[in-house]
Formats: C-alpha cells, structure tokens, sequence
C-alpha cells in the first residue's frame, strides 16, 4: 500500500477527527489504505466506511482483514446513497484526501502524468465513457479556453485553446506526447513543467468532473455528520479549497452568507482552527507532492440543523 500513495499529513488528520472507539467514520477517499488503516487503528467498537471508485484500490482494501471495515467501490458523491443502504444514518467523522493519488500519477498507462507517453485518459473510473482525448479533439474552442482558464489558471489559455484546434484539423491528437508537440511551444521558457501540469490538471478536473462531484458531495456533509461529527477535507488547489472553505465559513459553496431573523448565521458547521494547516517542511522534503496540500478541519454545529437540500 506504502508503493500506492504516501498519505499527506497522516497525523494532522486524525488528530482532527478525534476518533471516538466507538464511532462511526467514512474515509472517501481510500486509494492505498494508509489513512484507513490509521483510522482502524483507533477503532473498537466502531466501523470505518471507506470509498474509492478506481478499481486499483480494491486490491488495497482486500488486504484489510477487520471486521470494523467495508470498502465501498463508488465515487464519493454517492455518499449519503451508500450510508443508507449500510443502515447509516450519522457518521462522527469523514475525511476526505482530494486529488490524484500517487499511483494515478505514476501509473502509465492512466495518461495522468506528462513524465509518459501513453493513450489520452486521465479518467479515475476506467467505466467512465470522458477521456481527456475526447476533450482535446471534440470540445469547443471557446469551451477549451475556458476550462484550461478556469481550472488550470493557465494565463495564455485563449491561445492554447486556439493551437490545439488548429492543430487539430488535420490530426486527432492520441498519445500524451502528441498533445505536448502542440502546447510545448506556448509554455514559458524555464517554466515548462508548471504549464504542463496547469495544463493536464485543467484537463484531469474535466473529465473527471471534479468540482461538480466535490460540490455534489459536501452538500452531503452536513445531513450525514452527527452533532459535534468532524470534517476533515484535504485539497490541492485553490478551487477545491475554496468550495471547502465557502461550505465551513458560510454553510454553502456559493453565494453570500443566509441569516435567521434574528442575525445569526445560518450555518451547519464551525471551523476548528481559523488558518489552514500545511505540511512541515520535513514533511515535503520526504514527499514532494504534499507541498500543496491544504488542510481544514471543521465540526457540526450542536444546534439543530434542517439539513441543505
């Protein structure tokens, strides 16, 4: 499991979810297991749900012989779904370790990565018909700009939209080192590496669907935690962290804050610790791919909520 991902700030996150024995926990993302299996650990009584739509973390979860464990092979914006067919109607804690892990990335064959040429794909659930080829060959060019704007930050992505249409016309764009051929001119010089992976990272979140299914699943939150159920959200970039925070500070992903008639605000949870929290520097320096994470901890309010529908 080690091999499959080196999980992010293991001891922030369960320190955050101040694990009751006896409590019941969700780990949505479970990829190699190794925040699941720290969950486990502090576990008696209790039950850990754990959920992973790519059919590589199966064989992770396989090899957790505990009766206080069910995987569940889903995407995790069928949370409340799942936890109802399970018989559950409140959790104590979920946690969930946004992004790519790192045998996604590392994993060839998967297209996630610029480091290997192979096939366009970039999907997490290998059952999904979106590829990231489809998006290079069929979208729109306005629909390209947009969404390399949107979800890359790439600053020339007008032009880059441009280019791949263009280039497009005599040739279906395949393999990962065909699209390079087409994008490597328009990355700055010395900067290559940071606009590919704004690039594949803009792609990845398209075809993926990844801020809707974010979206979809913590408007869940509040209806499935228990009162005083900790949230424990890590992300990498800004629009994941945003939606998280926009959720805890305002009790909703978009628009302005909603008050009662009295003044009071009408949100389901607290945040825990008012700043983010990051990983040490000893942390990054043995795993380079913690140096974006952003963690947030947030707890259900005591007070009664009706739910967001």
């Amino acid at each position: 499991m080690s091999e499959y991902h080196i999980p992010v700030m293991l001891k922030e996150c369960i320190q955050g979810l101040e694990i009751n024995p006896n409590g019941i926990y969700v780990d949505l993302t479970f990829g190699g297991g190794g925040h699941s299996k720290e969950i486990l650990k502090h576990l008696d009584k209790g039950h850990l749900y754990a959920f992973d739509q790519d059919n590589d973390a199966i064989k992770n979860a396989e090899a957790i012989e505990s009766k206080n464990f069910t995987f569940i092979n889903a995407n995790f914006r069928y949370l409340k779904k799942y936890l109802r067919f399970y018989n559950v109607k409140k959790v104590d804690g979920v946690l969930a370790d946004l992004g790519v892990s790192s045998h996604q990335f590392d994993e060839e064959s998967r297209g996630f990565s610029f480091r290997f040429d192979a096939e366009l794909d970039m999907r997490m659930d290998i059952n999904e018909e979106l590829t990231a080829k489809t998006i290079v060959n069929e979208y729109e060019e306005a629909n390209l700009h947009k969404i390399f704007g949107m979800y890359g930050e790439v600053k020339n992505a007008r032009k880059l939209a441009n280019a791949i249409v263009s280039n497009r016309t005599n040739n279906e764009v395949n393999t990962i080192n065909e699209f390079l051929e087409i994008i490597e001119p328009l990355a700055p010089k010395f900067r290559e590496h940071k606009y590919f992976a704004q690039v594949f990272q803009a792609l990845r979140i398209e075809v993926n669907r990844e801020m809707e299914v974010l979206e979809d699943m913590l408007m869940q939150i509040p209806d499935v935690l228990a009162e005083n159920g900790r949230l424990v959200v890590m992300s990498y970039h800004s629009l994941e962290d945003r939606m998280v925070k926009n959720l805890i500070q305002k009790g909703k992903i978009h628009g302005e804050l909603e008050k009662d008639f009295y003044g009071n605000v009408l949100k389901p949870l607290n945040a825990v610790v008012r700043k983010i929290i990051i990983p040490t520097e000893e942390e990054i320096e043995r795993n380079s791919r913690a140096r974006s994470a952003k963690l947030r901890l947030a707890t259900r309010n005591e007070s009664e909520w009706q739910g967001i529908q």
